[in-house]
Formats: structure tokens, C-alpha cells, sequence
């Protein structure tokens, strides 16, 4: 496909392709005819319908699933679109493919399911059928200037499923360093429960199910696509690490403009994704080759991350440490 090229800010670092790199990068991807193997398609994107894919899909091998699914809204995603329905055909559509996956998933695999508030019972539904429900997480995405006959809605629902009682859950890997604005002192006037840096005082905290330290890419950020509906990087990061170790396989059916595929190779683990449109596909895979020198994930430094703009006040630059 080509878009016409347009004037861009002098400091908007969005991920386009040129036509060059198009036809390079589309060579990498891959479709799947039979049946096929882990091997075949570990740190490979699939350029594909899922309905398509989805059978011929090895089975058990998937220790995280991510699932993204198009929202029950009318949205365009290039040449794709996706019209509301009744939420009962929502929930049955979701269904449809949603129980195929079952079997790819390994006994101790966690899965997580994106969804708006109006397409959350839904998934919640069906997810319950086959999988332990455990936790909906909150998201705080804070975009857009509002709304005058409604509240705004900046918040997003993910459901964090199990497949067994069986399953990985890395505390440790996802604590969150926070700003701390009345700082305690024990009696010999030592921090309690805070570190100093500087002028401030931060405290690691243990993550809950409202995350508010999240912010949505946009045209200045270097993971920033043109996607419509493109997760950030620190929010994957905080699921991939939370519930798989190195090494594991991680798989997301609607893989849009790669971030989970990303996200994943920089933390040092297994991927694969199915997307149906090419464009995206190709900037995915641009993002990936991106990532071969450039591990970094905005908001997640030295192993901890940071509440939203707070490491930008200590001025700390540089590529993530693992």
C-alpha cells in the first residue's frame, strides 16, 4: 500500500516505511498453509487472517497470550474495518475464535484481555468459560480533549486470566518507583520506607490493578506508529514480566503494529503474532529490527518502573539495564 508522503514536525519521531524498505521487510513475513511447527513460526510475524491460521497453530506452546482484540466501536484500521454490534453477537463472535486458542496454551499459561468498558462484560463472559479469572486491571489512558455531553472515557480494561491454578507471577520484576511527598523518618531521623535521590524521595512500591503511570505513544515518542489503537511498550512490559520469565513464548493474535512482538524481544523472550494487514505487519517488523540496537522501554530504567514523569526529572538517559 502507499500512503502519499506528508510533512511531519521536526521533532515527530513516528515509525513510517519507505516503499524500498516495504518490500524488504514484507519478504520476512509469513503465512501459514499447514500445519506447522513452534520452531516455524518462534520470532516470526504471521501476515494473515486469524480465522485462518488459528487451526493450523501448534498446540501447547504459548505461556502468554496477549489478546487485543478490535473493540465492539466502528473502526477503520487501514483497509480494514470494524462495525459495533449487538453486544450478544460481540460476545459470540469472541467466542468463536477466542475457545480455539485454549489448546495452544500450555497448563501454566496466563492470558490478558484488552478490552473498553462496553466490551468488557463480554470478554469477561466468555474468558470465564474456559480460563481462572484472577484480576481486571485499570489502565489510565489519558488521551484526547474530552467529551461535552459525557465524561470522558480515558480508562481501559484488561481481564488477567490463568489456565490453571499452576502459573508465573514475578512480584519482584514489576515494582513501581514512586514519588513520595511527605516523606516518613524513623526516630533517629533515617528514611522509613524511602530513598532520597537528589531533591526527591521515592519509595518501590508493590503494583496494583489501577495503573496510572502509563503513557499513550504520540508523534514525539520514537515507539509511535500509525496505528489507531496501538498499546504502549511500558504497559506490555509490565504483563510480559509479570507472568513469563526468558525464554518463554509469547503470543498475540492481533499483533497490530508489533508492540507485544517488541516488547517481548527486548526482555529477552520468545514471540510470534498474526496480523491481517500487511502495512502493519511491515512496521512491526521495522520495529523489531529497531530493537536489535536499541532495548529501552520509556518509563522502565534499571530494572524498576517509574511513575509517569517522574525519571525525566532526574535526568536519567541511557538504554534499559537487564
Amino acid at each position: 500500500m502507499n500512503k502519499p508522503s506528508k510533512k511531519t514536525a521536526p521533532n515527530n519521531r513516528t515509525i513510517n516505511i519507505s516503499e524500498k524498505e516495504r518490500k524488504v521487510l514484507s519478504n520476512k513475513l509469513i503465512q501459514i498453509k499447514d500445519k506447522i511447527s513452534v520452531k516455524e513460526i518462534r520470532n516470526r510475524i504471521i501476515n494473515q487472517d486469524l480465522c485462518e491460521a488459528i487451526d493450523l497453530l501448534p498446540d501447547k506452546f504459548i505461556s502468554l497470550l496477549f489478546i487485543d482484540p478490535p473493540y465492539n466501536l466502528n473502526k477503520k484500521f487501514n483497509s480494514n474495518f470494524f462495525k459495533e454490534i449487538d453486544i450478544k453477537e460481540y460476545e459470540i463472535w469472541f467466542d468463536s475464535w477466542f475457545s480455539k486458542l485454549i489448546p495452544k496454551l500450555k497448563e501454566i499459561a496466563s492470558v490478558y484481555i484488552c478490552g473498553d468498558w462496553k466490551s468488557s462484560p463480554a470478554l469477561f463472559n466468555v474468558a470465564e468459560k474456559y480460563l481462572v479469572v484472577r484480576n481486571r486491571i485499570t489502565w489510565e489512558r489519558e488521551k484526547g480533549r474530552g467529551a461535552k455531553s459525557n465524561w470522558k472515557n480515558c480508562s481501559e480494561d484488561i481481564w488477567y486470566c490463568t489456565k490453571s491454578n499452576k502459573f508465573t507471577f514475578n512480584v519482584e520484576d514489576v515494582k513501581i518507583k514512586r514519588k513520595v511527598l511527605a516523606p516518613y523518618k524513623d526516630k533517629k531521623g533515617l528514611p522509613k520506607d524511602w530513598e532520597s535521590m537528589g531533591a526527591n524521595a521515592f519509595r518501590i512500591t508493590y503494583p496494583s490493578n489501577l495503573w496510572t503511570d502509563i503513557t499513550i505513544p504520540f508523534w514525539s515518542m520514537p515507539e509511535n506508529t500509525d496505528h489507531p489503537t496501538q498499546k504502549p511498550e511500558k504497559l506490555l512490559a509490565k504483563i510480559i514480566l509479570a507472568s513469563s520469565n526468558k525464554g518463554d513464548f509469547i503470543f498475540d493474535p492481533f499483533l497490530g503494529s508489533g508492540t507485544t512482538a517488541v516488547v517481548a524481544k527486548k526482555l529477552e523472550r520468545n514471540y510470534s503474532g498474526i496480523e491481517i494487514d500487511k502495512e502493519f505487519c511491515c512496521i512491526a517488523q521495522k520495529r523489531l529490527e529497531l530493537a536489535e540496537n536499541d532495548n529501552s522501554i520509556q518509563g522502565y530504567y534499571n530494572n524498576v518502573f517509574w511513575e509517569r514523569n517522574s525519571l525525566s526529572e532526574m535526568n536519567k538517559k541511557g538504554k534499559n539495564t537487564k
